[in-house]
């Protein structure tokens, strides 16, 4: 379940990969986080007016809510050059370097999970985001010598789905940082049918918002059924994907009206059938057989945000709306939340 690695690449909008042609390259076709679309917009624009780079810039949030997205977009609008590249890529500081000093003026560097940059790596970033330039020690003992590169004024745009893993002096040189939203229903709707039109699929409205209800509020999550629906819609000869057949193949793949898959089910069944007593994560996530990061990073973020459960503490709770859910009758202990 964990989210794919991209190696560092241009990002050309002329793709024709799926993935690629999903993508609004402006902010005309872009849906949601409407404030920070109304403030990038500003910043934008006073930057292209004083003809410099843009500040650097930071989006925080679960994964899957349009990060990529949105750093592709401003590329776009600022007509710059970007490169794209995830932390666990950058091993040496080294890497980073190379990369650093092949930008160009006003290029813009997208780092995804930019919270698991080792604190070598790190460090390099530091005079590079501030002074726009790198120091390099070559050679070791007495005869070390420090050599200064001059790097061209770049924008660094870092996305992490773990902003309080961050250190400070990383996040303090971030001149604008945006915490991404969960998505509404209707807003989804309406990717979904954004989306459908270039799969050159109609999907009916009431079929958008059931896709965009089992979505958990997430527009990755949404496009990912949406191709699925469209392959029930296919096979039985549908020209606009009908409400009666997504209902079908969601069920078919296994997605609840809430949203669930089997990973959250089982997730709060055990919360539920603990007797009220809270879970440490490295037991849910032996439990379950999958990574602490995963349960953490992709599992909770949305039933959290909805009052499934709690962090406590002690551990992972329940919350009545789970024992609801699951029709299960919750426990009357004392010095749980029930």
């Amino acid at each position: 379940m964990s989210e794919r690695l991209v190696e560092i690449e241009t990002f050309d909008f002329s793709e024709q990969n799926s993935e690629s042609t999903l993508r609004p390259s402006a902010w005309s076709g872009y849906i949601g986080q409407e404030q920070i679309k109304k403030n990038l917009s500003v910043f934008i624009e006073a930057s292209k007016k004083r003809d410099e780079a843009l500040d650097h810039i930071l989006f925080f949030g679960p994964p899957g809510l349009g990060k990529t997205t949105l750093a592709l977009i401003i590329a776009n609008e600022m007509n710059a050059n970007i490169k794209v590249t995830a932390a666990p890529m950058i091993e040496k500081s080294g890497d980073l370097a190379a990369i650093l000093t092949n930008l160009e003026e006003g290029d813009i560097l997208f780092i995804d999970e930019i919270h698991r940059l080792s604190p070598a790596v790190e460090e390099i970033l530091y005079s590079s985001m501030e002074d726009y330039r790198i120091d390099i020690i070559i050679g070791s003992g007495p005869a070390a010598q420090t050599v200064k590169i001059d790097l061209p004024r770049f924008t660094l745009i870092g996305a992490t789905t773990r902003a309080g893993m961050l250190s400070n002096p990383l996040r303090d040189r971030f001149g604008m940082n945006f915490r991404m939203q969960f998505y509404k229903p209707e807003e989804l709707a309406k990717i979904i049918e954004q989306a459908a039109t270039k799969l050159g699929k109609e999907v009916e409205h009431k079929a958008a918002l059931e896709i965009a209800k089992r979505s958990r509020a997430t527009p990755r999550i949404a496009l990912r059924l949406l191709r699925r629906v469209r392959d029930f819609a296919d096979v039985a000869d549908e020209d606009t994907i009908s409400l009666k057949t997504t209902k079908y193949a969601l069920d078919e793949l296994g997605i609840n009206t809430h949203g669930f898959d089997e990973m959250d089910i089982k997730l709060l069944e055990l919360l539920a059938t603990a007797n009220g007593k809270p879970m440490g994560l490295s037991n849910i996530a032996a439990t379950l057989s999958e990574d602490e990061g995963t349960v953490e990073d992709v599992l909770e973020p949305y039933l959290i945000a909805n009052g499934y459960l709690e962090r406590t503490a002690k551990g992972r709770v329940a919350t009545h709306k789970t024992f609801d859910v699951l029709n299960i009758q919750p426990p009357q202990q004392e010095g749980t939340l029930f």
